[in-house]
């Protein structure tokens, strides 16, 4: 594919105006524009705007990809979503940016200067944002697990030092959900650094987070105003933003329930990480090749199946092959090749080929004038003459 570069944007939380619209179509007369959005797609040229600028402005979300191996992902949420303190343990200069903007955070995954040629050569970078807009809505719920996977890229791509200490690792990393997983794909996470992640994480909390077995200790601590926040942002339309802070204070209240066996839990490095994610690797292609045995065993044992099964009546198989010969017609003549060719790997399986053409040489006696026949048997490769 020719040099590109493609653009998506997408209003979430309000359709843009029409003065929005006649706004961004000033900048792009060529763009699709619709109220939910804007999607643009260079082969030649640039978009005459800066895309961060449009985030802060309009957009909610915002994926760019180029063809030279280049692409990145910015979601606007409200401030409220997550806290400022959650959000500095993710951040990675030029590769998962957090910035505090107008009564928003504007976060910005990148992947640059990628190796893997063959995908932004084959691809045009249409619907990613399909994928990864559902990170907005899991981001707003409190879902962390998004902000790690960004962190974890810059480590891969040693974007951090070898003694960087690793954020804990969030309930659920290893189950990821579809969005999370397109934007592992996007980011080109190697799968075995996030199987070292899970493994060598300390141990989280989540059978509390499942059962929530302390849901009302938990709630007597709250304070009538502070209820009355929560309260107050679901019955303006913005339970997302309300369920963002109660997952948020649920998982401070259980960390600091749990504080000593998480200061017992070891913060590896990320060197310590790469280590372990070259023993997941090892683990990881030991496992493959032992389901690919198992695989090839399967489909051998399929292939001998019905051969096997000609071999149970031998007299039986040799007459219905005499019978197409002696029809003397073309049709006849292939269907008796084909039943000798599978005669043969039954032979094969059970005996010996040499058997096989022991049995074959006495056949053709009866049928030594049926030129066509012997003709198909040689292009076969069953008899040479």
């Amino acid at each position: 594919m020719s040099e590109y570069q493609n653009y998506e944007f997408a209003a979430i939380d309000r359709p843009l105006t029409r003065a929005e619209m006649a706004q961004l179509r000033a900048v792009s007369t060529r763009a699709e524009i619709t109220p939910s959005g804007l999607v643009n797609h260079y082969e030649w040229g640039n978009l005459k705007a800066d895309p961060a600028d449009w985030t802060r402005r309009y957009i909610d979300a915002f994926v760019y990809t180029a063809n030279w191996c280049s692409c990145q992902l910015a979601l606007r949420l409200p401030l409220a979503t997550v806290r400022k303190a959650e959000l500095k343990l993710f951040s990675v200069w030029n590769a998962l940016s957090i910035e505090a903007e107008d009564g928003y955070w504007l976060i910005k995954w990148l992947l640059d200067e990628s190796e893997n040629h063959d995908r932004f050569a084959t691809e045009d970078g249409s619907g990613w944002i399909r994928r990864l807009v559902p990170l907005r809505d899991e981001l707003v719920r409190g879902d962390l697990r998004p902000l790690y996977l960004g962190w974890l890229a810059a480590a891969l791509r040693d974007e951090l030092g070898d003694d960087a200490l690793k954020p804990e690792v969030p309930p659920g990393l290893s189950e990821l959900s579809p969005p999370q997983q397109a934007l592992a794909d996007f980011l080109e996470i190697d799968p075995d650094m996030l199987a070292a992640a899970i493994a060598g994480s300390g141990r989280v909390a989540q059978d509390d987070v499942a059962q929530l077995g302390h849901i009302n200790a938990w709630l007597s601590e709250w304070s009538r105003d502070e209820l009355a926040v929560v309260l107050k942002l679901i019955a303006q339309g913005q339970g997302q933003v309300a369920e963002g802070q109660i997952r948020s204070r649920h998982a401070a209240w259980l960390k600091a329930r749990h504080r000593s066996s998480l200061a017992s839990a070891v913060r590896r490095s990320v060197s310590q990480l790469r280590e372990l994610a070259q023993s997941a690797s090892g683990f990881r292609v030991e496992h493959e090749a032992q389901e690919h045995a198992k695989q090839e065993a399967k489909r051998r044992l399929q292939r001998e199946a019905y051969p096997r099964r000609l071999m149970a009546d031998v007299d039986k198989c040799w007459a219905a092959i005499d019978a197409h010969a002696q029809r003397g017609s073309a049709s006849g003549y292939e269907q008796a090749v084909r039943a000798l060719a599978e005669f043969a790997d039954g032979y094969a399986f059970t005996s010996s080929a040499k058997e096989f053409d022991r049995a074959l040489r006495r056949w053709p006696v009866r049928h030594a004038t049926r030129g066509a026949l012997m003709r198909r048997l040689t292009e076969a490769g069953l008899w040479s003459g």
